[in-house]
């Protein structure tokens, strides 16, 4: 019986001896791999502190280390209204096209009509339409209705997601129909039902495509880009283009600029880090 105990035991950790030098190798490409990704943050994170003159010459030195840069900054160009601006927007986006995008998912998923599914196939083929296509026909739209260098340039085209749609409604269609019934027998009608049932369900994807709309909105440069002419109205992106000349690039006052404008992003990732991954996990991205 010891012998045979013995046995056993040596053929069940034989596995785990094996497998441990794959676990250490897998440790060590995802720590190469981590080095990979953070080398850049740090890079830019260091060029922010340096003189552009100690940058040039490579002057890689705790002593040259300054916060000028960020001072600057805000100094050289009106970088603090590039910043309300930015936030604006994107709060305003990301906001209206959550909601937008919900009542939508909701209609598509939930409700029954003729014709949901073909209409719902054509709204998805959109996304196939490469956003160069519809740049121009967008900015005639936007100058035909005088909203040229104005906010609702940069915020209306936004409401509107076909992706935003099609990740809630995939969400939404995993949620049982028995709790809308129910609902419809206490004489709940549709919007209470998706106010009252079906979004306080929804938190995970919700808290994930607002992470994703917030990322992507404050991102933008091209859509700005071609709407927005004052420089008033700029926002970051397009702040930090201003730092970049024809014959000279102030390295040291993009990087700090870029590192402000890293921030917001990292805050609201680091405090919504548990929805995310909780939504990735639950939507149809990660493949319910």
């Amino acid at each position: 019986m010891a012998t045979t105990s013995l046995a056993t035991s040596n053929a069940t950790g034989s596995p785990t001896r094996l497998r441990a030098p794959a676990r250490l190798a897998l440790q060590i490409a995802l720590l190469l791999g981590s080095v990979l990704m953070l080398a850049p943050f740090a890079l830019m994170l260091l060029v922010s502190l340096m003189p552009l003159s100690a940058f040039m010459k490579r002057e890689f030195s705790l002593s040259v280390l300054t916060l000028n840069n960020y001072v600057e900054t805000f100094r050289v160009v009106p970088f603090g209204r590039y910043y309300l601006n930015s936030i604006f927007v994107t709060v305003s986006v990301t906001i209206g096209q959550t909601l937008i995008a919900s009542l939508a998912a909701y209609a598509f998923a939930r409700l029954r009509f003729r014709g949901r599914d073909g209409l719902f196939m054509v709204y998805l083929a959109t996304l196939m339409i490469p956003f160069p296509v519809t740049l121009i026909p967008n900015f005639l739209i936007i100058k035909s209705l005088g909203w040229f260098d104005t906010y609702l340039a940069l915020i209306v085209p936004g409401l509107f997601s076909v992706f935003a749609t099609f990740l809630l409604r995939q969400y939404y269609r995993g949620i049982p129909l028995d709790l809308d019934e129910a609902a419809r027998m206490d004489g709940a009608s549709s919007l209470r039902i998706w106010w009252q049932v079906i979004v306080p369900l929804s938190g995970p994807v919700l808290a994930t495509l607002a992470i994703f709309t917030f990322q992507g909105v404050w991102n933008e440069f091209l859509w700005p880009l071609v709407v927005i002419n004052s420089e008033s109205m700029r926002t970051i992106p397009l702040g930090l283009a201003a730092f970049v000349g024809q014959f000279k690039t102030a390295w040291n006052l993009l990087m700090a600029g870029s590192v402000i404008a890293l921030l917001p992003i990292l805050i609201i990732y680091i405090l919504g880090q548990k929805w995310f991954v909780k939504g990735i996990t639950l939507s149809g991205m990660g493949g319910r």
